[in-house]
């Protein structure tokens, strides 16, 4: 007979894991030098924005010059920042590299906090609550408050940053980099943050990143302990399920995240139940 399902799938798992474990370095020391010099490239940004021309610095002119591209390009790069969004993402590598799902999970708890006490403690007008309608672009849904810091930004930083943290290639690093930064001008573009919201909220999810990553390193039953794993795991499903039924208000980018979700479901069904299953039927049976 072959040998109790839920016991050899808890057993694998706990190979998977360790095997994970093992499969993934540490982060280089070069790799938490690039995030502190991004944080640090952000924070001067953001003041240089503030005490130059004010709160407001450089709205006017970094949405009026995305209004000359395709909105489907910032529907796409906005969305991209839903905080669902490294959810199905993580679930394409979650068992195969659990410190890096680890890390990205506490770092993710880290940059929750940054941006949700900061909102409240600010609650700083957004673009449509200032600007006159006609002045300025608008795309998606028109928000009013809770401007500072922007937490699309972050959770691109939290998320780009600690893929920047185990990446080797430094082009990788960059074109992560990138896309953290494409993601946060994304919200000027879309009229609903200032750049010294984009410039902040990529600063303090790049630190969170940072943050993350080293406490995850020292707190590591989140990435070996099965029970956790999957409890996180579970969690992540629960929040790449809700992308493939809601846009976050932005139509053109509704394919795209129902795509991201379908692709992070299946990609958990068939990590941690097809395989799995597959492997526990071909197992040798036990005699009686």
């Amino acid at each position: 007979m072959r040998p109790n399902l839920t016991a050899f799938l808890f057993q694998d798992m706990q190979l998977a894991l360790a095997a994970g474990a093992a499969r993934t370095p540490e982060p280089p020391p070069d790799g938490i030098a690039w995030l502190r010099t991004w944080a640090l490239l952000c924070l001067v940004v953001a003041l240089a924005l503030y005490l130059a021309c004010g709160y407001h610095a450089g709205f006017l002119r970094l949405n009026g010059w995305a209004a000359g591209a395709s909105p489907w390009i910032w529907h796409w790069l906005t969305a991209l920042g839903d905080e669902r969004v490294p959810f199905a993402l993580s679930l394409l590598f979650a068992r195969r590299y659990p410190r890096v799902f680890w890390a990205l999970v506490v770092a993710g708890l880290v940059g929750t906090a940054f941006t949700h006490l900061g909102k409240p403690i600010f609650d700083a007008l957004r673009p449509p609550a200032v600007l006159d309608p006609g002045s300025f672009n608008l795309i998606g849904p028109r928000r009013m408050r809770n401007s500072f810091p922007s937490g699309h930004s972050a959770t691109a930083g939290v998320f780009f940053a600690v893929l920047v943290c185990y990446v080797r290639s430094t082009w990788a690093r960059a074109l992560l980099t990138l896309l953290a930064v494409l993601i946060g001008l994304s919200r000027v573009a879309v009229g609903v943050h200032w750049p010294v919201d984009v410039a902040t909220g990529l600063m303090g999810g790049v630190l969170a990143a940072w943050i993350g990553v080293r406490l995850a390193a020292r707190v590591q039953w989140g990435a070996l302990g099965p029970a956790p794993h999957l409890t996180l795991v579970t969690l992540a499903v629960l929040m790449t399920a809700s992308l493939t039924f809601s846009d976050g208000g932005y139509d053109l980018a509704s394919g795209l995240l129902r795509l991201l979700g379908i692709l992070g479901l299946g990609a958990a069904a068939s990590t941690y139940l097809v395989l799995p299953i597959g492997r526990w039927r071909r197992a040798p049976q036990a005699k009686p």
